[in-house]
This record gives C-alpha cells, sequence and structure tokens, in this order.
C-alpha cells in the first residue's frame, strides 16, 4: 500500500462488499463462508483486485485471533442443557470422530497423491476436524429447526473438536521434522493440551463471572473486559502448552450460562465481533491463496474433499455414535452431511510451511480446495438435507424480542415482547388470562398508543405487549402469546399428528378413547412412562416410534420428563 488511506479505502470496501454479499447469501443459498473466501480470491494477486498478500504468519496470527473471538462468542451462546443430550456423543466426534476421519482421508491421501504414510496422515490431520465458523454460522442462519439431539451434538463437535486436529497436526510435523520422539511426547503433549485447556477454560470462566459480578463499569466496557480476557486466557493457555481454543470455549460457556445481567451488553456486540471475525479470516485466507497454484490441484483434491463426505466422515460417525443407540439412522445421516470444514483447516494448513515441509505447498492447496469443496456441496445442502432426512421440529413460539432489565446479578427479570396475532386471545381481558408467579403485562401498545396495562385492558389483534419475567416463565409466556398460535397448532399437528396427549394419560385409557390394542403389561403404565420405555437414553422434542400400529411422538419434555405425546396412525406415516 503507498499509504495509509489506500489502505483504509480497500480495508473498507472489502468489509462493505463481504457485508452486502450476505444479501446475496440469503436469497442464493450459497454459504456466506464461501463468499468471503471468494472475495478474498478475487482482491488477491491473480483477481482483479491485485493485491499481493504472502505472509503465511500473519495470516496465522489472524486465525488464531479470529478463531478465538468465535469459539468465545459460539461458547457463551451454548446453553448448558443442550449437554444433557449432546455432551457425550460431541466428546466422542471431536475425540475419535477426528482421529478416524483423519486416518481414513490420510490413507486415502497417500494413494492419491502418492505422499508418504506420514506426509498422507497430515494432511488428513489437517482437513479432520469440523469448523466451528462454518457451522454456527450456517446451522443459526439458515432458519432449520433441528431436534436437540441432532443441534446439540454439532454444536458442541465444532466447539470441542479444533484440539484433537491441532494435536494431531503438531505431533505429525513434530514425526516428520524430528522434533518429537516416540510414544511417550505424543501422550504427553496430549494430556497436557486437553488437561490444560480444560482447566484452564474452566477455571478462567468462573473467575470472569465473580469479575463481571463484582466491579461496575459503563455497559459498553463489559464486551471489551471480556474479550480482552478471553485473549489473554487464549494465550497464556497456550504458553502452558495447553489448547487455547479449548480454553476459550470453555470460558465461553461458564459466562454464557451465569446469566449475568450484563450479557445484555455483551452479547449483542460480540455477534458483531463474531462477524467480523468471521469476515477479516475468510479475507485473508482468500487473499493468501494463488488459484492457479490451487486449481492444478484440482482433480486429486476433488477426489480427497468427496472420500472425505463420502467415506471417512460417515464411517467415523457411525463407528463415534454406536455406543449411543438413541441416534436413528437419519439422525446419523444429518450429522454425517454436517462435516463442514472451514477456516480451521486453512489455518492448520499453515502449520507445514512455517515449519518448512517441503509438501507443505501442495498440502495447503489440496487444503484450501476440500474447504471450498465442503462448503459448496455440504454447505449449500443443510435444508435440503435437515428436510429430507426429517430431523427438523416444528418452530416453538418465541417473543419478538427479550432483554433483560438489570435488576438483579443472578436470574434477573426480562423484558418479553410479543404481537397478539392469535384470534384465541383478541378481546380477552387481561385479567382473564392466567400469568406464571412474579410475571405482568407491564404496558400493551396499539397503533401509536400506549395503553394502561391494567387487569380490565381489553386485547386485540396486533397488539405489541410488554411482559415482565423470568427465562423460566418463557415456555408459558410462549404458548399464550408466541406468534400465530393457530399456525404453529396447525404445524404441529401435522408433525406431531391431530391428537397431543398429556404424558400423565393412562395408557388403557388411551387404547380405549382411540381404539388401540394396548398389551395388559403395559396397559397401566402412563403416556410418560410408556414412551421412556422405549426411547434409548435422554428423550427430545420430535423422538418417535411405531407400536400398535401407531406413531407415537414425543411432543414436549422438561429435562428427562415426558410432558406431551402426539398420536397419529401408522399409515399416514411416511418416515
Amino acid at each position: 500500500m503507498d499509504n495509509i488511506e489506500h489502505l483504509f479505502l480497500l480495508t473498507g470496501v472489502l468489509l462493505c462488499l463481504s457485508v452486502l454479499a450476505t444479501l446475496l447469501s440469503a436469497r442464493s443459498g450459497i454459504p456466506i463462508l464461501l463468499i468471503f473466501l471468494l472475495i478474498g480470491m478475487l482482491a488477491g494477486e491473480s483477481g482483479p483486485g491485485g493485491i499481493e498478500f504472502e505472509s503465511y504468519s500473519m495470516a496465522y496470527a489472524v486465525g488464531n485471533l479470529a478463531l478465538a473471538i468465535i469459539l468465545l462468542d459460539g461458547g457463551m451462546r451454548t446453553r448448558m442443557e443442550t449437554f444433557r443430550v449432546g455432551l457425550r456423543p460431541a466428546l466422542s466426534l471431536a475425540t475419535l470422530g477426528v482421529v478416524i476421519t483423519s486416518g481414513i482421508t490420510g490413507l486415502l491421501a497417500v494413494y492419491i497423491l502418492d505422499l508418504s504414510w506420514m506426509h498422507g496422515l497430515l494432511l488428513g490431520s489437517i482437513v479432520g476436524s469440523t469448523d466451528a465458523a462454518a457451522v454456527f454460522s450456517l446451522l443459526s442462519g439458515r432458519g432449520m429447526h433441528l431436534n436437540q439431539r441432532v443441534g446439540a451434538s454439532l454444536e458442541i463437535e465444532s466447539g470441542t473438536n479444533d484440539p484433537m486436529a491441532i494435536f494431531l497436526t503438531l505431533t505429525l510435523i513434530g514425526l516428520i521434522t524430528g522434533e518429537m520422539n516416540g510414544t511417550g511426547d505424543t501422550l504427553l503433549f496430549l494430556l497436557t493440551q486437553f488437561g490444560i485447556g480444560a482447566i484452564a477454560g474452566v477455571l478462567g470462566g468462573l473467575l470472569l463471572v465473580q469479575l463481571i459480578k463484582r466491579i461496575g463499569l459503563a455497559s459498553g466496557l463489559y464486551p471489551i473486559l471480556v474479550t480482552g480476557f478471553g485473549l489473554a486466557l487464549f494465550a497464556l493457555t497456550a504458553l502452558l502448552a495447553g489448547s487455547g481454543f479449548l480454553a476459550v470455549y470453555l470460558a465461553g460457556l461458564v459466562v454464557g450460562n451465569a446469566r449475568l445481567r450484563h450479557m445484555e451488553s455483551i452479547l449483542p456486540v460480540f455477534d458483531g465481533l463474531a462477524w467480523l471475525s468471521q469476515i477479516g479470516l475468510f479475507l485473508v485466507l482468500g487473499l493468501l491463496i494463488s488459484p492457479a497454484d490451487m486449481w492444478a490441484m484440482a482433480l486429486p483434491a476433488s477426489l480427497i474433499a468427496l472420500a472425505l463426505i463420502f467415506i471417512a466422515r460417515p464411517m467415523a460417525v457411525l463407528v463415534s455414535l454406536v455406543p449411543f443407540f438413541r441416534f436413528n439412522v437419519r439422525e446419523l445421516g444429518f450429522i454425517s452431511w454436517v462435516g463442514l470444514r472451514g477456516a480451521v483447516p486453512i489455518v492448520l494448513a499453515i502449520f507445514p510451511l512455517m515449519a518448512g515441509i517441503p509438501e507443505g505447498a501442495m498440502i495447503f492447496n489440496v487444503a484450501f480446495f476440500v474447504v471450498l469443496i465442503s462448503l459448496l456441496v455440504q454447505g449449500s445442502t443443510l435444508p435440503q438435507m435437515a428436510r429430507l432426512l426429517k430431523v427438523e421440529v416444528p418452530p416453538e413460539p418465541a417473543p419478538r424480542r427479550r432483554s433483560m432489565l438489570g435488576i438483579f446479578q443472578e436470574d434477573d427479570f426480562e423484558m418479553f415482547l410479543y404481537t397478539v396475532s392469535s384470534e384465541a386471545i383478541d378481546g380477552v381481558v387481561v385479567r382473564q388470562l392466567t400469568f406464571p408467579p412474579h410475571c405482568r403485562v407491564a404496558a400493551v401498545f396499539r397503533g401509536d398508543n400506549l395503553l394502561p396495562a391494567s387487569g380490565s385492558t381489553r386485547l386485540a389483534l396486533d397488539d405489541v405487549l410488554c411482559v415482565i419475567g423470568r427465562s423460566n416463565h418463557l415456555k408459558t409466556l410462549n404458548n399464550m402469546f408466541g406468534g400465530d398460535l393457530d399456525a404453529a397448532r396447525s404445524k404441529a399437528r401435522a408433525f406431531f399428528g391431530d391428537f397431543i396427549l398429556d404424558a400423565d394419560a393412562r395408557m388403557g385409557d388411551v387404547a380405549l378413547m382411540y381404539g388401540v390394542d394396548v398389551d395388559e403389561s403395559e396397559a397401566d403404565l402412563n403416556l410418560g412412562a410408556f414412551m421412556l420405555t422405549h426411547s434409548n437414553g435422554h428423550p427430545v422434542v420430535g423422538d418417535h416410534f411405531v407400536r400398535y400400529d401407531m406413531v407415537w411422538t414425543v411432543a414436549d419434555v422438561n429435562g428427562d420428563q415426558v410432558l406431551k405425546v402426539g398420536l397419529r396412525e401408522h399409515e399416514i406415516d411416511k418416515a
């Protein structure tokens, strides 16, 4: 750059183009991260932008910084209740699954690229993990409502599998360069990466929670404090030979689940920081690539990418999730398909170049091409695959907006905004509604007018309600006001069946009412117990099975307790 003004101009233009490209992604279905990469490539020396950028060390630094922010944000948005159904399978995918994926891909790369065993396994390790940025952005940005078991497993896996890929990559580089000797060094490296990373993450998160509670700052300073603390934790953990990526994800998880009143000011800022990190990371990686060199490896790299998508990932998912019998074939198929590769493989592909491995340039180009194929083939088809494999559940009603009030340090009251869209409550007087304890309608807006929120206020369609309550009131409030309830109930009936029954109903009574022949051994069970006897593990909404020529579907749960069950004839079910 000739001067700083040109640098600022170029940076501003690239950022604006990247932000506007999100509109193209939403309309075309092309993954936004792929568009960011393509913009970076077009801006590079081989594209019309003509920017010369060959600093692998700077790309490595930017990659680590961006991934730390993305994982910290992802941890804060992961709810601890998802661990009930997703932790063990996700950890299996994040460890054993990465090893299997890396091994199979590496062995195929040996034959496809005529590499040595070590170099082939190194390539497999580099592309072995799913990418948090890709998974978080695509799952949250496509309007998909996955069943909790699938969504939780994918979310936790993507946030925790980077350490294993980094461990395998650095171990193989150490073995190739001779800096690591024997099994002892490898095991010690594994234990320190995961052990120190996990301990540092949990302790760091607890310390940050106490720090936020005990100090009084301007609201805009709390996001800066969390950012600085997260980056310091990442660096300190790495200096102690632990996994900084695992540490920041776990620290974010601890902070995000502490229900601090200041999260209201922290999360919106981190939403922007995570987007900025993704844009900056993929633009820099796009600038780094030479399309001519990459296209020279297009054929073998495509074979490796397709083998990864259709052989290695499905095999890894199948083996990793065998102990968890509660996954059905469709769920396993979708988890296999969401093996998205993104920034992490490209950042890891920089390691061999910085270590001076002669095959480093070829490995980098192949890894980059694998990421492109993964984002294009898998990323652009996620909604279609979710519908095809029937892993979606009807969306639950939700407030149009919610925000904490900042009254209490923990378990704070929140403000929920709802629009009256259902004729079921049109004309109903507020006092006729049954609210949870300590929950009230604080204001009613009709057109441009603010109405008194008294018990005699009569609600009308399109009224906007401001309701004060706590998060444990949310399900009740959503069922009262959350959107067009008639349309939601119609979708629920289409998914669960015409009959949605309370789980405390006795099976014998259900049999008499709906003409179902029930075995005497199950006649005295209530519906909830009946569902649990035919489920494997923790029930989630959408779990179903066929018995007595009927399809029985879990319609609502509270923890491991089934609350409601959908019932429909088996002939109707096309699953």
